[in-house]
């Protein structure tokens, strides 16, 4: 077995692992509402409709997903029940390819032009900073040079966390402490960035959402001054979302596209809950890709996410 093959293994038991409370709890409800029967029909899509959407799924999203199915058992005919979890398993994939066109490069940043700037926003406790880290080290592990910049603030933590990060991953960080402007923060840092030959800035945003046009304007500046550095900076602004808040998920996702042009999401904690289908539906109803996910406490454990290994460890028994 070569190394590249098993790094893949590797991948695929940690994406297994991490999705299985999500996994147990969409089989368990698939099998109770199938049981006693033996074909798709009216009662059966009533049921998996129910399923979906208690699995965080939502309900536009799960609504469209039904009526392809019922398009399909209108069309077939005829449609066990043992078929449903490859149906579902194929229009999923379906939605994810239609919101989805870009093929990703991967950490080593082929086919794209460098220095790449990130700006990372979202709401504190939905694990930004340690996602920022994690991205910093997945960049540095692909023989990119990373600086990060501590525009987040509003709270001294934010800023301490961010140190600790650099620290721990090896990259430098651009601070100038709590209180600070976020927008000269992003412009030291890029300035760094530029006169150090960086490939890659992540910079971090306040994610207070509690005044929406402050919000709104405080983006917009860090963006306007990152681009008198670098022009058309940021390129990626990258929304990070606690997976197992669910619902909460959506609508932080549908305030901070409001508020900025959000063009890449992160879906973090999917180990730790049931409610991993909220993908399936923040990627539908923004037509916003799901860029990353996170698995687990260690490093390795954010992975660029492939949403047809997401639906097949989904929806295979």
């Amino acid at each position: 077995m070569s190394v590249f093959s098993f790094l893949s293994k590797s991948k695929n038991e940690n994406l297994d692992k991490g999705l299985e409370k999500t996994k147990k709890s969409v089989f368990s409800k698939i099998s109770k509402a199938i049981a006693g029967k033996s074909k798709v029909d009216a009662e059966v899509l009533d049921n998996l409709e129910e399923v979906l959407v208690s699995s965080d799924v939502g309900v536009s999203t799960t609504l469209k997903i039904i009526e392809r199915i019922e398009d399909r058992v209108s069309r077939d005919k005829y449609i066990g029940t043992s078929e449903l979890n490859s149906i579902l398993k194929e229009e999923i994939a379906k939605l994810f390819q239609e919101n989805t066109k870009e093929k990703y490069a991967g950490f080593d940043l082929e086919g794209i032009k460098t220095p790449y700037v990130i700006m990372v926003v979202g709401v504190n406790g939905v694990g930004k900073t340690t996602t920022i880290g994690k991205l910093a080290y997945h960049f540095k592990a692909a023989g990119k040079s990373v600086i990060l910049g501590a525009a987040d603030t509003f709270r001294a933590a934010a800023v301490d966390q961010l140190i600790i990060w650099s620290e721990r991953v090896g990259v430098p960080v651009v601070s100038q402490g709590m209180g600070a402007d976020p927008a000269s923060v992003a412009f030291d840092t890029l300035k760094s960035a530029v006169a150090n030959n960086a490939d890659v800035i992540i910079i971090d945003t306040a994610g207070r959402l509690h005044n929406k046009i402050n919000l709104m304007n405080e983006l917009t500046k860090i963006k306007a001054v990152m681009q008198k550095v670098i022009p058309g900076a940021p390129h990626e602004i990258l929304l990070i979302l606690d997976a197992s808040t669910g619902q909460n998920a959506i609508e932080q996702a549908r305030q901070f596209t409001a508020a900025t042009k959000v063009n890449a999401l992160a879906l973090t904690k999917l180990d730790g809950t049931a409610k991993g289908g909220v993908a399936i539906g923040i990627s539908d109803q923004f037509n916003i890709p799901v860029k990353y996910i996170g698995i687990g406490e260690q490093m390795e454990d954010l992975q660029i996410f492939d949403r047809f290994k997401y639906v097949d460890t989904l929806f295979n028994n």
